[in-house]
């Protein structure tokens, strides 16, 4: 279980395949304190920490995570957002967030807005009922709060802390971002639907 709030970003040092998974060399600063079978929040998706040497970590991504994040398209020397797993005698500044990516969304505009930045996500459709105006949505890990929403779109705004300490400076047009809509609502739509 994890917040949304950010502790650090790493960068993607090597990538190995074996069969449908991929495997990621990630180093951090956080490194140092991580067990290995520890989760850790990878830009939102939750992964077992399997390895640790020389200020890295290294971690798998199964076919099924591959085919429903960002996580295939991952690059060498990407920059991604981490965050361990909340604590239950702390403060919960974000919101609860599993760690279990929903869906990808496209960025399909940013503008700088002089001392902020404002990005319009796309998804598809089918998850409409599960956004909300002013409602909490995680985007590749951070927890934030989308505004402007039709039933295909978003937008999020983006504080110059945020945009500093994230991996949301270098997200451009076109590019996908993992998409965990809020766990409460999605039981609420679940037990709707069943009536």
């Amino acid at each position: 279980m994890f917040t949304g709030i950010i502790e650090n970003t790493g960068e993607i040092n090597e990538i190995l395949t074996t069969g449908t998974n991929k495997s990621f060399w990630v180093s951090s600063p956080l490194a140092g304190d991580l067990k290995i079978d520890q989760s850790l929040s990878h830009n939102g998706v939750c992964l077992t920490i399997e390895e640790i040497k020389d200020g890295m970590h290294r971690v798998t991504a199964i076919e099924e995570t591959l085919i429903k994040t960002n996580l295939g398209s991952w690059q060498k020397d990407d920059i991604i957002n981490l965050e361990r797993c909340m604590q239950m005698n702390g403060r919960l500044d974000g919101h609860i967030v599993q760690g279990h990516v929903d869906c990808t969304a496209e960025c399909i505009e940013v503008i700088e807005k002089a001392g902020s930045w404002e990005y319009r996500l796309a998804f598809p459709e089918k998850f409409a009922a599960l956004v909300i105006e002013k409602g909490s949505v995680c985007v590749n890990g951070i927890s934030l709060t989308a505004f402007n929403v039709t039933n295909n779109s978003f937008s999020v705004a983006i504080i110059p802390y945020t945009f500093e300490h994230t991996n949301m400076s270098s997200l451009k047009k076109g590019a996908l971002v993992n998409i965990e809509w809020d766990m409460i609502g999605k039981y609420v739509n679940r037990i709707n639907s069943l009536k």
